[in-house]
């Protein structure tokens, strides 16, 4: 099922949602399509909407601020673009650059993607040791930037922000 991008209305991203979610908040009108998918739509017997790829909520809601993205691997995957930080290579694996066993910690800093043979090469050892070079630094990404990375909208890498949402956050 495809997920949606919720907004608030200062254009913050909150979460995301199912598309079925996101089609009843519009439909309730407690949101509006920011951007479809191009060339979908949901038609009903009187309803005739654009499949929603992004919405933003009618009424600004006040969240909680949350300074730090809380980590996981499935978060260092996604910031890491699921490439090896060694070899460039597809990652399955999360690699914790100073090993849990030498008291490195599941931390942004300490953990990087990396693919299964480079995380068996590398074993319980720093990469200067196991004489392996990080192609990236690992960086703790923001909230907002942690769900835009897991949406695929992330400025790096080439990729640009949609132009409506690149002016309203300039």
């Amino acid at each position: 099922m495809r997920e949606t991008l919720v907004l608030n209305a200062s254009f913050e991203p909150l979460s995301t949602v199912s598309l079925r979610r996101a089609v009843v908040l519009v439909m309730q009108d407690k949101a509006v399509v920011e951007q479809a998918h191009p060339g979908l739509r949901l038609r009903a017997a009187a309803v005739d909407i654009p499949v929603p790829q992004v919405i933003r909520l009618c009424r600004y809601v006040r969240v909680p601020f949350r300074q730090r993205a809380p980590w996981s691997r499935r978060g260092v995957l996604v910031r890491d673009r699921h490439r090896c930080a060694y070899c460039g290579r597809r990652a399955t694996t999360v690699d914790h650059v100073v090993p849990r066993s030498h008291g490195g910690r599941d931390t942004w800093l300490n953990t990087v993607a990396a693919c299964a043979a480079d995380n068996h090469r590398k074993a319980d050892r720093t990469p200067e040791q196991a004489g392996m070079r990080l192609l990236s630094q690992p960086f703790e990404p923001t909230p907002a930037d942690a769900l835009l990375l897991a949406l695929g909208l992330g400025p790096s890498d080439g990729v640009k922000l949609p132009e409506w949402l690149a002016v309203r956050a300039a």
